[in-house]
């Protein structure tokens, strides 16, 4: 069972949180005038990522990558251990990782489960909820291993679109149990082996968030680039391949600027607009990427995911969570 380890915190609005409005009338639409930001935990963790919500249970679950943590998070018990560790269950003795943890996490293919980015098994994994048990989708690509898979999105016919920085490994590029040379973005399929993995993309640097568009014709992909700090949407054909890559949006004027953060892990609302956690917050976008408001913790964001009933945003934001209301609803809430 998991344990508790504090009581629900005291709502408050983080220090230095805001919401910046930039289009008016289509902010109208996603927030009320009365949103504020409360946050939910102490400063407690190193690094928190992956929020997924559980409607079964009515509860968030989220990642603590250094931690090597998942935790859980309700109403009515606050704050939980989920399961840990979340990644690699070993002594590091070789010094491999820099973060051993699991990363993203989303809704699972199999009802009662999760998918995540497993940056200790250096795999896409399934975990049973209840039991705990985890299963490996994918490990390697070409019979070399992953770095560190980060963040997935899954499709309706149970594919898995994922990425596969080197955030994981001590030394990240140079790492000298990096074996992929590139920085994917991939796609797995569940073929007879669960062997199936092509690439999307090998031109990225830092490939980190993914999401997918409501039709599933549209992927996103953050990078998390200071230098590049961009979202990129690709085509998707009826394969599931690339058929073109855009920029969706480029954030590198305000990391230049000075503003917190790099572009991450994203989710979209049932009318296909897009939340990307970036430089400053989370960029509230419309599907052609225009920008709608920005939503600020004070703290770099990582992630974001839709709960509740659907209109709530959670944010995993650097040492703490933290959610705001919506007006929009989250997609898979449909209904």
């Amino acid at each position: 069972m998991p344990s508790p380890l504090q009581a629900t915190a005291a709502y408050a609005e983080p220090e230095g949180a805001e919401i910046v409005v930039l289009d008016s009338a289509l902010a109208a639409e996603v927030l009320a005038e009365s949103a504020g930001i409360e946050k939910l935990t102490e400063d407690r963790f190193g690094w928190s990522e992956g929020p997924v919500w559980i409607k079964e249970g009515a509860y968030l679950l989220f990642s603590d990558v250094p931690g090597n943590t998942i935790y859980r998070w309700t109403e009515q018990a606050g704050l939980e251990s989920f399961l840990q560790p979340s990644g690699y269950d070993g002594e590091d003795t070789a010094g491999v990782f820099r973060e051993p943890g699991a990363n993203g996490l989303i809704r699972g293919d199999l009802p009662g489960t999760i998918l995540l980015g497993d940056h200790g098994n250096r795999a896409i994994a399934r975990l049973d909820l209840e039991t705990k048990d985890k299963t490996l989708l994918a490990t390697d690509f070409e019979g070399k291993r992953f770095s560190s898979p980060n963040d997935l999105a899954l499709t309706e016919e149970g594919a898995i679109y994922f990425t596969d920085p080197p955030y994981g490994l001590k030394g990240e590029d140079e790492s000298p149990f990096k074996e992929i040379p590139l920085n994917g973005v991939y796609l797995w399929r569940p073929d007879e082996d669960g062997t199936s993995v092509v690439v999307i993309d090998d031109s990225l640097t830092r490939p980190n968030g993914v999401a997918l568009s409501p039709d599933g014709g549209t992927l996103y992909v953050s990078v998390s680039d200071p230098e590049a700090a961009r979202v990129y949407a690709y085509s998707l054909g009826p394969d599931g391949m690339a058929t073109d890559r855009r920029v969706f949006v480029d954030l590198t004027a305000m990391v230049e600027q000075g503003f917190s953060g790099l572009p991450d892990g994203m989710a979209v609302d049932v009318d296909g607009r897009v939340y990307v956690a970036g430089p400053g917050g989370i960029h509230v976008l419309l599907s052609d990427g225009t920008p709608i408001a920005r939503i600020a913790t004070g703290a770099p964001v990582a992630n974001c995911a839709f709960g509740d009933d659907g209109r709530t945003l959670y944010l995993t934001s650097g040492a703490f969570l933290a959610r705001v209301r919506l007006q929009a609803t989250g997609l898979g809430f449909e209904g």
